[in-house]
Parts: C-alpha cells; sequence; structure tokens
C-alpha cells in the first residue's frame, strides 16, 4: 500500500497545492518525494512509501534509463510481473513489480497493459514523448483513485478523495471529485501548457469475462493438459443472460441461486476434480503472494476463509523455509466466539497468535476516525469497519487490529481470507435470492463498499490490503479441504455469524452496545426531519444519520460519493446487519457456527487479502 498524487496543469503553485498530498501520507509511512516533470512547470507527481519489494530502487515515480519519457506512479501489487518478464525476454533496471507496466506500455499499448496484469493496482502513466497521459485501476477497485478534472483540463488524481477536497483551480464552477472506475483506463492528451483533454475512457476486464493473463498463468495452464480430467467451465448468471449464452459451450456446469449446482447441461461432470481444482487454485492463490521482502502474518477471525489461508500459509511457509513463525491476529472481547475459535486454529496450525481485545466503549470512540479514513456514511461498512478480522465487515475492529498490527509487531505482509460472498452468493439474506445477476452486481460494486473499507481501515496505519476474487461456491470449498486436517473439522463446517456475536463478549453484541449509544445521541425529532437536512440518500435510522452527520462534519457537499446504501436486495430492510434476518441465530444460541460478519455485506471465500504495514 502506497499513497500516489498527481496534477496536471495547475494554476495555483505548486508548493501550495503539495500539501494537499501530505494528507494522505500514512498510506506511506516509509519515504515521500514531490517532483516536477521536465518541461511542463504546472505539472508534479507526489509519492508516500511504503517499502515492501526493492526498498533500494523502489522511489516513485518510476523511471528507468531504457524509458526516460515515461513516469509512473503506482499503488499495487503486481503477482505475476515474474512470468512475465520471462514469457517477453523484457530486460529489467530494478527488483520493482511495478516496472513490468514499463514494459509492456512500450511493447503492446496502454490496454494491452493494463489487461495483462495479474494483481491489484492504481496507476499514473505519463508518456512525455506522446504528450499522454494515462490513469487506471484493477478490476474489482482494490486499490483506490480519485480524480478531479475542471472544464479547462486541469487534472488531479489521488488515492483517496482527502487529498484533492483541498485543491485549487481558476475555474468558478466546483470540481467534481470521483472515484476512479475499475477495469477501466483513460487516455488524456497532453497540452503545452500542461492541461489535459481526455480522449478515451474505456473497459479493460470485466468480472464476468476471464482475463487476459489467464494464459500464462501457471496454474491455468495445467488444467487442460496435465490434469487426469477434463477441463471443466463455469459460467454464473440466469439461463438467458449474455454472459451465460457466450459462454454456453458444453460440456457446462452452470452455477445457480443458491450455489446449486445445474448439470442437466453437463456431461461427465466430476465433484472430485472440482475439488482438486479448487485446492489447486486456493494454493496457487496464497502462493502468488509471497513476494515480499519483509515479514508476513495472517489475519485469523476463526472463520473458514483466514482459517484456511492461515493453515496453507504455514504449509508453504514451511516449504520456502522463511526464517521466521508465521504471527496471526484475532481481535474481540476474550470470551467472544471468534476469539474462541481463532485459538483453536492457531494452536491446530503451530502459529505465534496474538489477540487484540477491544471493549464497545472503544469501538464508538474509534468510529469518527474511522469516518474519515473511510470518506463514507454507508452503515455496513462503517460499522463493519468496527472490525471483522475474516472478512472486513466491520471497519473499526480491523482498524483497531491494523493499529496493533504497526506498533506491537514486525509483521509487514498480513494476508487473510476475502471475497467469494459475492461471487457465489455466500450472504445469509441471499436465501431470498431471485436471480444470480446481483453476485455480478456486488462484484462490480466492491470498490463502494468492502475493498473500499479493506483499503481504508488498514492504510489508515500504513497497513497494504490486496484482494483478489478467487471464489468457489461454501460448501465444495469445505468439502475440498474435508479430511485433510489442515484445519480442525469443527472451524471447517463453522457457520458464518454477523460480526456483532463474533467478536464481542456473549453476554452484549457490539451491535446492541452501539445502538443503546446512539439513542442519547441522536433524537426522534432529527430522525423524522432526515430526509429534508439528508435529501440524497436520506438515514432511515439513528445509527445512520449518527454517521452521516459525522462525514458531513469532514467532507461537506460530497454525499454524492456514495451513490447509494449497501443493502439486502429481495428483502424489506432498513438495516444490513445479518441479526435482523428472521434466519439468523447467533453463534451462542446454535453451537458451531458464525464465521464472523457484522453485516450480510463483506468478505467471504477463497478470495485472499494480503495486508502490508510498516
Amino acid at each position: 500500500m502506497c499513497g500516489i498524487w498527481a496534477l496536471f496543469g495547475s494554476d495555483e503553485c505548486l508548493s501550495v497545492q503539495c500539501t494537499c498530498a501530505m494528507k494522505i501520507a500514512h498510506r506511506g509511512p516509509d519515504a515521500f518525494r514531490f517532483e516536477n516533470v521536465n518541461g511542463f512547470t504546472s505539472c508534479c507527481f507526489g509519492f508516500h512509501r511504503l517499502a515492501i519489494v526493492d526498498q533500494l530502487h523502489g522511489m516513485q515515480p518510476l523511471r528507468i534509463k531504457k524509458f526516460p519519457y515515461l513516469w509512473l506512479c503506482y499503488n499495487g501489487e503486481i503477482y505475476n510481473h515474474h512470468t512475465l518478464k520471462k514469457q517477453f525476454d523484457f530486460d529489467y533496471q530494478t527488483k520493482m513489480d511495478g516496472e513490468i507496466l514499463l514494459h509492456l506500455y512500450d511493447r503492446f499499448g496502454i490496454k494491452e497493459m493494463a489487461s495483462l496484469l495479474d494483481g491489484v493496482f492504481a496507476f499514473i502513466l505519463l508518456d512525455t514523448a506522446n504528450r499522454k497521459v494515462h490513469i487506471g485501476r484493477d478490476t474489482y477497485g482494490v486499490r483506490p483513485m480519485f480524480k478531479l478534472l475542471t472544464d479547462d483540463g486541469f487534472l488531479a488524481v489521488c488515492s483517496e478523495a482527502k487529498g484533492l477536497i483541498d485543491i485549487t483551480h481558476s475555474m468558478a464552477t466546483k470540481a467534481q471529485i470521483e472515484p476512479f472506475l475499475p477495469g477501466h483506463f483513460e487516455v488524456f492528451d497532453l497540452q503545452p501548457s500542461g492541461k489535459v483533454k481526455s480522449v478515451q475512457l474505456a473497459p479493460f476486464h470485466c468480472c464476468t469475462q476471464e482475463p487476459a493473463h489467464a494464459v500464462y498463468d501457471p496454474a491455468e495452464r495445467l488444467a487442460p493438459e496435465k490434469l487426469p480430467y477434463p477441463l471443466q467451465t463455469f459460467s454464473i448468471g440466469a439461463q438467458d443472460t449474455p454472459e451465460v449464452l457466450a459462454a454456453r459451450q458444453p460440456p457446462i456446469v452452470c452455477l445457480r441461486p443458491g450455489g446449486v449446482l445445474n448439470r442437466s447441461l453437463s456431461a461427465g461432470f466430476d465433484p472430485d476434480a472440482v475439488k482438486s481444482n479448487i485446492r489447486l487454485l486456493f494454493e496457487s492463490a496464497v502462493r502468488k503472494r509471497l513476494m515480499a521482502h519483509r515479514r508476513i502474518g495472517c489475519l485469523l477471525s476463526g472463520g473458514l476463509d483466514s482459517s484456511l489461508v492461515s493453515a496453507m500459509l504455514m504449509k508453504l511457509a514451511a516449504e520456502e523455509k522463511l526464517p521466521y513463525r508465521l504471527q496471526t491476529f484475532s481481535i474481540g472481547a476474550e470470551d467472544s466466539p471468534d476469539v474462541l475459535a481463532a485459538r483453536k486454529v492457531a494452536a491446530h496450525i503451530g502459529s505465534e497468535h496474538h489477540e487484540v481485545n477491544f471493549s464497545a466503549e472503544e469501538g464508538i470512540q474509534a468510529v469518527e476516525d474511522v469516518i474519515f479514513h473511510l470518506e463514507t456514511y454507508d452503515i455496513t461498512t462503517i460499522r463493519a469497519s468496527t472490525y471483522d478480522i475474516t472478512t472486513i465487515r466491520a471497519s473499526v475492529g480491523m482498524y483497531l487490529v491494523s493499529k496493533y498490527i504497526r506498533e506491537k509487531t514486525d509483521s509487514v505482509v498480513i494476508f487473510s481470507g476475502e471475497g467469494s460472498d459475492e461471487l457465489t452468493q455466500g450472504y445469509l439474506y441471499f436465501h431470498k435470492a431471485a436471480a444470480a445477476e446481483d453476485s455480478v452486481r456486488l462484484l462490480k460494486e466492491l470498490y463502494l463498499f468492502d475493498a473500499l473499507r479493506a483499503d481504508r481501515t488498514t492504510a489508515a496505519h500504513g497497513v497494504n490490503v490486496s484482494l483478489l476474487q478467487e471464489g468457489v461456491e461454501k460448501h465444495l470449498l469445505r468439502d475440498a479441504f474435508k479430511g485433510l486436517n489442515l484445519i480442525p473439522e469443527e472451524i471447517l463446517w463453522r457457520r458464518k455469524e454477523a460480526f456483532s456475536d463474533g467478536v464481542m463478549s456473549v453476554k452484549k453484541s457490539w451491535y446492541t452496545c452501539l445502538q443503546e449509544h446512539l439513542e442519547s445521541v441522536v433524537n426522534d425529532d432529527q430522525l423524522e426531519k432526515a430526509p429534508k437536512t439528508f435529501p440524497h440518500n436520506p438515514p432511515k435510522t439513528k445509527e445512520a444519520y449518527y454517521f452521516r452527520q459525522v462525514f458531513e462534519r469532514r467532507y461537506p457537499d460530497r454525499a454524492q460519493w456514495l451513490p447509494h446504501y449497501w443493502m439486502p436486495r429481495w428483502l424489506k430492510a432498513s438495516d444490513p446487519s445479518a441479526r435482523t434476518l428472521a434466519i439468523y441465530t447467533p453463534d451462542k444460541d446454535q453451537g458451531a457456527g458464525g464465521g464472523g460478519s457484522e453485516s450480510q455485506s463483506g468478505f467471504n471465500g477463497s478470495t485472499l487479502l494480503s495486508v502490508e504495514q510498516k
């Protein structure tokens, strides 16, 4: 995780504008740099670095002798940079994973460059030879990026919106600050004045498509040629959607709502082959993230996903002969179900386990800081951000555990299990699901909710989060690892639980404590007048009203950053918590269960989250 910032065509003195870039200094605690662009006095780059790979040559903007006209600022991790370097015989000058962008751009152009990257990233690439500025963002928007573009062509780009809100410009009208669309790139013509003109905005990948880099991925290449069974393809959606129709080349297995496999279209479907593929891809997903030059650890909630990732990480760490013992981290009250489950998993895999205890009062005190870092007032994103290690459904707890890791340990790269509830309909509310298309919607909106809180709550403490969708249906995931003794069997089949019950004492949940506090903060009259006070996304609960109040104090007149609240579809709901569902029963009431989640949104699956911190 790093912080990137750039201006093109500034009318204000750059030394004044650069003070805005210091608002994202928390993203890169190791070093920072501001650099003007030769020949364009109104343009500059700002960079805050978290040193993970190539500590000697890793400062940005990244420039190399072979391409003196290219300037690159990027935030992210490119997992397949070694593979692509070897595939295309590129001559590297550094050990930076991001150098691959320069070589790919020179050979293939911007669209092909972006499509070949396996990783999480946001980039600003300046080509002074051709007078072009390029910006782009990964498919799911795991790495954040905002842009400000005025009518007269002044462009400002930053990892977080807070680095742009005080930027000055000559236009009389207020400039909009918008999140850059995931899976897209944009090309600007660079004028002699430093101002720009957008000439192309286009997608390079969508979550319903196979990525272009898959042809070079070692794990994918194994399936059709070396596995002892035919390659099986999967599509998700209603039978007549364009994506499913385009992909329908028998044999096919169609994943239907609720995780039921429709075998009527399949020929020779082999469950054992599918489970073998799951194990292969899961291990590959963990392995390719072992690219950092700093100590690694793992978040461990005691839920299915973080437990599997922790166990797999221990296995691979032993194979790689890492010179230290893996550290795992859990957070919650001492007698909470998640903490007890995490303790059991840590003992089983033999990690150096750390338990971070936090009270409801500490969580409440952290809410305002969390909203400042999140730059949103979404209920789920904030409440969840208060903590859920496996799923990042609680921003406060994630914020607190990141603070502990930064201050109390020497782990730098932190793994966790993230991301397939959106893909495989893993939320409890999906028992009412009417169509599979909602999974696609959730994936496309990750950058507004789950990916946003995963990045911001950790970045607040110089901790880096990277996500990659590698999700599979939960029963298949569980069954794939059954009987292998990778994690305890009761954890393997543990049902997911609302975050508030998972991390807090069995005596009183975080959800209950928060609601009681808000009764004294927001009165009934304020809530009744909410539609007039806040016309856009009016809050419907006292909790939502309080979050909105705090947001407006920090970011006045920026409510449009959130297009809508995260809320279950197909249900009449005003609160996104899983606790409000009739089918929900806390872990303490039904024995083994709950994999940790305050809200019904968030990540859960074989998707991986890697976190890097100073």
